[in-house]
This record gives C-alpha cells, structure tokens and sequence, in this order.
C-alpha cells in the first residue's frame, strides 16, 4: 500500500499539476472569423478571434493563418493581449464601456475593432518585411460634455493628426499635426493597444 503511495506521489503527480497548468488557459468560443489574403499570395488566408469564457476576465486569443499551396493553414501569429479582455475588473467588477467589435481583411490590411462607451478605435496591420507590422491607429470618442476627439495615426508614413470639435455647433477647437517616425512598427504577435499614449 505504502509503495502505491510513492508511484502516486512520483509519478502521477507531476502529471496532474502539468494538467491543471496546461489547462489555464481554455479558448474554446470562436468570437469571429475572417478570410483574405495577407501575404499577396492569392490564396485565402485565416484570422480567427477565440474566448476563453471560463477565465473570469474573458480574455481575446488572435490567432492569423495562412493558407499553403496544399491547402493546409500555418499558424503565423498568435496574441493573446492584442484585444482588451471583456471583463477587464472581473465578472463581478464594474465594466469600463469598451468591448471588443470585429476583425477585417481589405486590401491586405488587418484591422482589429473596439467599440469604447462613447466611441470607437482601431488598429490596422499588414504583412511586411516578414512580419505584420502596425501601420495605422484611429480613435474617435467623446469626452460626454459636447468635445468630440478623433485621431489618425498613420505609422507608415509618420503622420499623426488630432482634432478636437464641438459635436453640437461642428466648431473645430483645435486641429494638430506632428510627425512622429517609429522603427521599427510595433509587431502584431508582441502588440497590446493602449501601451503607449500613441496608439
């Protein structure tokens, strides 16, 4: 009996800790899919976003695939903080208005969008120099009291423009430019948004 303990103890142990730490994470709802070609091989390339509804905060997985000549998918990215958790305080914590919107495929870009409590933001990736590289940040939202913010930050080129407007006249308050060269562009597989006060 004494030696049926041990085995259990040396070596059936570590397997069910293995278990219970393999098993942290269970991204098992498929939220949204998306099909384009991503790396300009004219085959039809995958973006899957995944939920794991068991965690509390009901963290996002990304994942992008693309397609093989022999129509098989390759997994090339996989992020698991490039969308904002659902729950950010906790099922039972306040919610903070910002949920989680869609995936896009256009022209070989990738944008990922969220819906904020009084506006919008987006991100825009695509496939260059063998990565997927952030070329543009966008996000609109109002402040509640008749301002109304939108931003455009185009990383490719540098160019960044805020402009601040009243929604009830139009009247611009302020329009700003600057120039802001980053490089390399932040990479989608390492990418969370709102790291920086600049996308």
């Amino acid at each position: 009996m004494r030696k049926l303990f041990y085995f259990f103890i040396i070596v059936l142990m570590p397997v069910l800790i293995y278990g219970q730490v393999s098993n942290k994470t269970n991204f098992n709802r498929i939220i949204t899919t998306a099909k384009g070609d991503l790396n300009k091989d004219k085959l039809p390339d995958s973006v899957i976003v995944l939920q794991d509804i068991i965690n509390e905060y009901r963290p996002y997985r990304l994942q992008v695939f693309f397609k093989t000549a022999n129509n098989s998918y390759k997994l090339i990215v996989q992020n698991d903080s490039a969308i904002e958790v659902e729950l950010p305080n906790g099922k039972d914590g306040y919610l903070t208005g910002t949920e989680f919107s869609h995936i896009d495929i256009k022209a070989g870009v990738l944008t990922l969008s969220t819906q904020l409590l009084r506006g919008s933001y987006e991100h825009k990736f695509r496939f260059q120099n063998g990565y997927f590289a952030l070329i543009g940040f966008m996000e609109t939202y109002s402040d509640g009291q008749g301002i109304m913010t939108a931003t455009d930050f185009n990383l490719s080129t540098g160019l960044w423009v805020e402009v601040m407007q009243r929604y009830d006249t139009d009247k611009i308050i302020s329009n700003t430019k600057k120039k802001i060269k980053i490089n390399p562009l932040p990479d989608l597989k390492k990418f969370t948004p709102h790291s920086t006060t600049l996308y």
